[in-house]
């Protein structure tokens, strides 16, 4: 089996940047096609590769990706999700990803980075935690240390 194989396999055939599934009948010449792509643009960090469209893997090309949050969440300030990521992979604890004007927003946005969080960092056991104050709720994610 090749690389391209036992990556897709162990990720389930989904992109981890744009999070959609990847065709394995698909042309790799294709930009919906499959692709082996490192987490990070840090030629030094030790990160697995893990599976990408080909069309995702050219567009971030060297630089530090960006995970999109969804349109339909309302959330104020949020994180950038590949520094929380790394952050909590590092060195466990808790961070601050957002604000939202509801709890129901809140709910939704904690429910949506829980699901995205068990795909974006495997085996990092990640949960959420939403605080009243302010006339806001604050979405907060968490884990032990690695």
């Amino acid at each position: 089996m090749s690389l391209l194989d036992d990556v897709a396999e162990r990720d389930g055939w989904r992109c981890w940047v744009c999070d959609e599934p990847v065709d394995p009948d698909m042309s790799v010449n294709d930009p919906r096609g499959p692709s082996v792509d490192s987490r990070t643009a840090d030629r030094k960090a030790k990160v697995a590769e893990r599976l990408a469209h080909r069309g995702c893997n050219t567009r971030k090309g060297a630089v530090k990706v960006v995970i999109a949050w969804p349109d339909r969440l309302y959330v104020v300030d949020p994180a950038p999700l590949i520094t929380v990521a790394e952050r909590l992979e590092r060195k466990g604890g808790r961070e601050m990803v957002g604000r939202c004007p509801n709890r129901q927003d809140a709910q939704e946005a904690a429910d949506w980075l829980v699901d995205r969080f068990s795909r974006l960092v495997p085996g990092l056991p990640v949960t959420a935690d939403i605080t009243a104050g302010g006339g806001q709720f604050l979405v907060t994610l968490a884990t032990g240390r690695r």
